[in-house]
């Protein structure tokens, strides 16, 4: 069963910072590069940053530098620290692994709000 639980959202003053957690199943977890994607109001859904297995990380252009994806294999959960917190960084924040043969999976997301 696939699992994908995220948490940590919430409204944020511009300049502020977020943790995102994602709570994933063991098997999931232990078998896959964990991502977050995020879609703002009006807009296709994008993705914002990866870490494999091995810990190696990727982030999309818009956000690096202020996002740091990291993973916890005795939590089997995964991290998106968000610093800077930018208004267009407002949006619904998604974990997901791939599927297998084609697709992904998702969780339910998570709002985040940048704001004053």
């Amino acid at each position: 069963q696939v699992q994908l639980e995220e948490s940590g959202g919430g409204l944020v003053q511009p300049g502020g910072s977020l943790r995102l957690s994602c709570a994933a199943s063991e098997r999931i977890f232990r078998t896959n590069t964990m991502g977050w994607y995020r879609q703002a109001p009006g807009k296709e859904r994008e993705w914002v940053a990866q870490i494999t297995l091995g810990g190696n990380t990727n982030y999309a252009d818009s956000v690096k530098g202020r996002f740091t994806i990291s993973r916890d294999s005795a939590k089997n959960t995964v991290y998106l620290q968000m610093n800077t917190l930018k208004p267009e960084d407002t949006a619904v924040y998604y974990c997901s692994v791939p599927r297998f043969p084609s697709g992904r999976y998702w969780g339910q997301g998570t709002q985040v709000t940048v704001s004053s």
